[in-house]
């Protein structure tokens, strides 16, 4: 297998220089390894959510808490604007499943 030739690297960044594609490279990789922490912060938050679910459905309540949603979309919204909401409103679903 050859190794890949500068050409390769500018044209699976789209950039026109060489000093461009390495920045470019170097940020995506950087975007890789923070999906890699994010997915695991998913994963944990997850994991915790499904320990509430428990202790809250042991105890007789009930499996979701919608006055504590609302706060965690109000959080997220005020953080990261509209697009926030809809990335709460994900999170939840994974951490809760579908209502």
């Amino acid at each position: 297998m050859r190794s890949p030739t500068m050409a390769d690297v500018l044209d699976k960044t789209g950039a026109r220089t060489d000093e461009a594609a390495d920045v470019i490279t170097g940020a995506r990789e950087r975007i890789d390894a923070l999906d890699d922490r994010i997915i695991g912060l998913v994963q944990e938050r997850m994991a915790v959510s499904a320990v509430i679910q428990e202790a809250r459905i042991a105890s007789g309540g009930r499996r979701v808490n919608l006055s504590r949603e609302m706060e965690i979309l109000g959080h997220y919204r005020e953080a990261l604007g509209k697009p926030g909401t809809s990335l709460a409103m994900l999170l939840l679903e994974l951490c809760r499943g579908r209502i």
